[in-house]
This record gives C-alpha cells, structure tokens and sequence, in this order.
C-alpha cells in the first residue's frame, strides 16, 4: 500500500465552522466600532491562523499591532463560548473516516488553531474515531504552510513523508503537503476555489470526502 497515513486539516477540511468564526468576530469588530462582514467572506479570513484572522477582519486602517493583539484575545474569549453553536463534520466525514479506520490507514490532524482548542474541537465533535497526533499551534511555534508540523507528525509516525496523503482546503494547505514532500489533496467542500488549490500544489481534487479512499 502506497500511502499508510493521512493528515487532515481541520476547519473547512473535517470541520464546518465558518458560521461559528464569523458570528465571534464579527461582534468582536462591532465592539470595536468597525465594520462586520458576511459569513462568506470569512472563507478568505481564515487558514493562517486566529490572529491573521482577526488581522484581515479588521479594516486596513485598524491593524497596528495593539488592535490586533486585542481583537484577537477578544476573538479567542468570545469564540470559547459559541464554538459549537453551528460547527458540525461536514457531510461524508464519517463515512471517510469509517473507511479509513477499515483500511488501518493511520490518520492524524495538522490545524492552524492553537493546539490546545484543536484537541478540544476533535475530542467534543469527532469522537468515535482514532487520530494518532491532533497538532496546531503551540506558542512560539510555527504555523502553516511551514511544514514543519507535518514534519514533525511524519517523524512521531515514524513513516517518510511520501506515505501521506494530506487532506486540505486552502493555499495554505496545499503549500504545507509540498514542502513537506506529501501527496497534496485538495477539498473542493471548504473555503477556497479549485483554481486555487490547483494552482498552489494540489495533485487531485475531490469533490466529496469518502472520494479520498481511492486513491488508496
């Protein structure tokens, strides 16, 4: 078998939580008098991070360091309590994850969430299936599309990089699965365009989640 493992971005890959980000940020900006956006124009807010999050929220003219630091602990305070208002698997996540378990291939998470929140959101909304590592970001460390963490889930596995398949939605993603020598995958159900996982690294293209068991 040519891939034993999978790495798995989280939101907009496993995860639907665009409604749930949209709704915390954006009473975060109308506390600080700024302008809200419509959920969708979240899809292009998120995939580095909650604080380049709440960075590109913010309008131009309000991103000195001092708003964005307190607009992101005030995201982080808010979004604790409602994260699970909407956020939900998306459909066919349980299927691939069931058939994924069938074939012993091991799975494991890589998210640009800090770390802690990503184990909380797998622990509370995917808990009947097995995912070896559950990493995101940890303070001072870094942040996709370094590849580092998916380095260090390959090596933790013990298996070389080329026996991943890894599973995203964004640019970000894509960059991350190339630079770390992985089979980049690209999930036309979450954020970003085609166009732009294609143009970023992706090798395939899936249209629905249990899709990705064919190319096992």
């Amino acid at each position: 078998m040519r891939y034993q493992a999978v790495i798995f971005d989280l939101d907009g890959t496993l995860l639907d939580t665009l409604a749930d980000l949209a709704a915390s940020m954006n009473y975060v900006l109308a506390r600080f008098g700024c302008p809200t956006h419509e959920v969708e124009a979240y899809k292009y807010f998120v995939g580095g991070g909650m604080e380049n999050l709440a960075r590109r929220a913010l309008p131009e003219d309000r991103r000195d360091e001092a708003t964005v630091a307190q607009s992101f602990a005030a995201l982080m305070a808010d979004y604790h309590q409602r994260w699970t208002e909407h956020t939900h698997p998306y459909p066919g996540i349980p299927e691939l994850l069931e058939g994924l378990t069938a074939r012993r291939i091991r799975m494991t998470i890589l998210s640009n969430k800090p770390d802690d929140f990503s184990k909380m959101c797998v622990a509370r909304l995917l808990p009947d299936w097995h995912f070896e590592l559950v990493v995101g970001v940890r303070p001072g460390g870094p942040i996709k599309p370094d590849p580092a963490g998916a380095l260090e889930i390959a090596a933790a596995l013990n298996l070389p990089p080329a026996a991943f398949l890894y599973l995203g939605d964004t640019s970000t993603d894509m960059q991350t699965a190339t630079a770390a020598g992985m089979f980049a995958v690209g999930a036309l159900w979450g954020f970003r365009t085609a166009e732009e996982l294609s143009r970023n690294g992706a090798q395939v293209l899936i249209a629905r989640p249990p899709e990705l068991l064919a190319l096992l």
